[in-house]
């Protein structure tokens, strides 16, 4: 079994994985498409990978959710919006930090408790990355999502640097 802390580090590593992929998709400052992304390349982290639709209005759908989320989110995300997905404050929480995302154009990560779920003693440390069609405006976020147990919260703080 894996310490919390190793569960951290393994999730750290995992987390700038990914990133560094995102990253290396950046042509000229412009943002990665949905296109560049090739499920090929990041087989691994498809379990626990979603991609969420980002609206003109700022509503957002998630197009794609991993088998793992299904854990995670305790049912099928696919095609549901964040309200449908999450109640109240964690819907509310999930708003600001992908409006940040498109907002920023930047990669954002956090630390959320599941308790929403009734589950307090298990947190979600999420990773978002932009992706933009036309390079600019963000129209796709990916997303990877990785359970850590035992603590409500944490403070996290991760290699990954904004792009």
């Amino acid at each position: 079994m894996v310490s919390e802390l190793g569960a951290t580090v393994l999730a750290d590593g995992a987390q700038e994985a990914l990133y560094a992929y995102w990253a290396g998709l950046r042509r000229d400052g412009r943002l990665p498409s949905r296109a560049d992304v090739r499920p090929a390349d990041i087989k691994s982290f498809l379990p626990m990978l979603s991609l969420t639709e980002v609206a003109l209005d700022c509503r957002f759908q998630v197009r794609l959710a991993g088998t793992g989320l299904y854990g995670v989110y305790g049912s099928e995300i696919t095609g549901r919006a964040l309200p449908e997905i999450f109640p109240g404050s964690a819907a509310d929480y999930w708003q600001r930090e992908l409006e940040a995302v498109i907002r920023d154009r930047r990669p954002a990560i956090g630390v959320h408790s599941l308790s929403w779920r009734g589950a307090s003693h298990l947190s979600v440390l999420w990773m978002r990355l932009p992706l933009a069609a036309n390079g600019s405006d963000v129209d796709m976020i990916l997303g990877y999502d990785i359970v850590l147990g035992g603590e409500k919260s944490r403070s996290f703080a991760s290699g990954i640097r904004a792009a």
